[in-house]
């Protein structure tokens, strides 16, 4: 018999911690847990409490006796650990306000993952998993590291083929709900179909087959643009043309629609931003009134409102992905892992966005084959401005993070590309110390945010 297991989580003053919770205590006859450790930091000091406490009264709700501790010393509870789970957001929610405002300021996609507000978040984060993994190879050589920190598939590129940590794997929400909202548009029971997914985080495509291996893409096709068609809640559902689905007989994710249907996504955010603010300014809101509910002390299970929260079921894929390798049940889950073949166009140390196995062995990605020829020149061109990114976000190198922006079909290259750029570096100093020679160079020309003459802009229409 394995020995009870020690998690860890980094960000654990995350409102989706009960998720987790949830999630670890429904599998704990095939997981059993010894104890938990709620990571955070200074800023999520009374969060952390606060969630810590709730977790602990889940626990000692249910039949299992699992400690959890809370901690704002990364180093005190990583010592042997056996899997460290990473949900953190460096800067909180300001940081994203800001991702998001300064785009939109200029017309462009303010948005938290896709984007120039998706490509600071990496430059933020890919350092600090850096950190992270250096602390893991000192005191837990032989954990597992489980992330679904976004920018999931760069920061996962960034762990297995920069810091060496092979053992790890990357999470996302998005093919979890496409694969529980499809089986009833299908009119099936999910264990007979199978499914197979190629692309890359927030940008892959998926085909669907029945028990007796007939292709029931075409069918799912139809219901896309349906209210329950597998987009998650954080997005919004716009049409896609049908004729270019049908000519492609793939499934697109939720986040293809920025790509495919641009303007409409863009016109919509931007009017949202000009009634509302910011997506990121909503969700300090939500994430207040559910740490409100938190702070009840007679609460000990997860309430329904964090599933309306657009990253519902993450925490879920985490605790499945877990169960699977210490319990080695050979499972199929969707994973960002080490291409090794599984998308031909793309280079084997490439990290994808997969079908997988999961084992004791980790994620062994199933080969797809080829794409089409518009889905392979989409998916090279959007690991190209991954690769650039990542590169950027390690070395500080502002030109190669010039050309990331430049490739990024959601920021274009046009009069206010390097702009948008500068200000967000400048706006996000505290976190960039690998640029902080070239932000004292745009401070010292006078680059700074939040432009009033732009701002009364956008008010009032481009």
């Amino acid at each position: 018999m394995k020995e009870a297991v020690k998690i860890v989580t980094i960000g654990g003053g995350s409102s989706y911690t009960p998720e987790l919770m949830e999630g670890f205590i429904k599998r704990y006859e095939d997981l059993p847990i010894r104890e938990i450790w709620l990571v955070d930091i200074e800023d999520g000091k009374e969060k952390v409490e606060i969630v810590g406490g709730l977790a602990q009264r889940m626990w000692d709700a249910s039949p299992y006796d699992v400690k959890v501790y809370t901690t704002l010393d990364r180093r005190e509870a990583l010592k042997d650990a056996d899997f460290v789970t990473t949900q953190f957001r460096v800067g909180l929610l300001d940081a994203r306000i800001k991702d998001e405002r300064i785009p939109s300021l200029y017309g462009m996609l303010g948005q938290e993952t896709n984007g120039a507000g998706g490509m600071l978040k990496a430059f933020r984060t890919i350092p600090v998993i850096g950190e992270i993994i250096r602390d893991m190879r000192e005191l837990c050589p032989d954990a597992w590291l489980i992330n679904f920190t976004n920018p999931s598939g760069m920061v996962t590129e960034a762990a297995i083929k920069h810091f060496g940590w092979k053992k790890t794997i990357g999470l996302c929400n998005v093919p979890t709900i496409a694969m529980m909202a499809e089986p009833k548009l299908a009119g099936k029971d999910p264990k007979d179909l199978n499914y197979r997914f190629a692309g890359i985080n927030h940008f892959h495509w998926h085909k669907v087959f029945d028990e007796n291996g007939k292709d029931l893409t075409p069918e799912l096709i139809e219901h896309i643009n349906e209210k329950n068609g597998g987009t998650p809640a954080n997005i919004y559902q716009a049409e896609f043309p049908m004729e270019l689905l049908r000519s492609m007989n793939l499934l697109p994710c939720g986040y293809h629609r920025y790509y495919y249907v641009k303007q409409t996504m863009l016109d919509h955010a931007l009017e949202e931003f000009r009634e509302g603010g910011t997506r990121a300014e909503q969700m300090k809101q939500t994430e207040k009134e559910l740490f409100e509910l938190y702070k009840n002390t007679e609460l000990h299970t997860k309430p329904e409102q964090l599933s309306k929260r657009g990253g519902a079921y993450y925490s879920d894929a985490a605790c499945e992905c877990i169960r699977a390798i210490y319990a080695n049940q050979k499972i199929h889950m969707v994973v960002s892992t080490q291409n090794n073949g599984a998308i031909s166009c793309l280079d084997d140390d490439s990290i994808v966005e997969v079908s997988s196995i999961i084992s004791a062995a980790g994620a062994q990605p199933m080969a797809f084959g080829k794409l089409p020829p518009a889905e392979k020149g989409w998916l090279q061109m959007m690991k190209a401005m991954e690769e650039c990114t990542i590169q950027a976000a390690l070395t500080g190198d502002y030109g190669m993070a010039l050309e990331a922006f430049v490739l990024n079909p959601l920021v274009e290259n046009n009069k206010d590309t390097q702009r948008v750029l500068d200000e967000l570096l400048v706006a996000h100093e505290k976190y960039l110390p690998q640029f902080s020679e070239k932000i004292q160079e745009l401070k010292a020309a006078g680059v700074h945010t939040e432009d009033p003459a732009v701002e009364d802009l956008m008010k009032h229409g481009r």
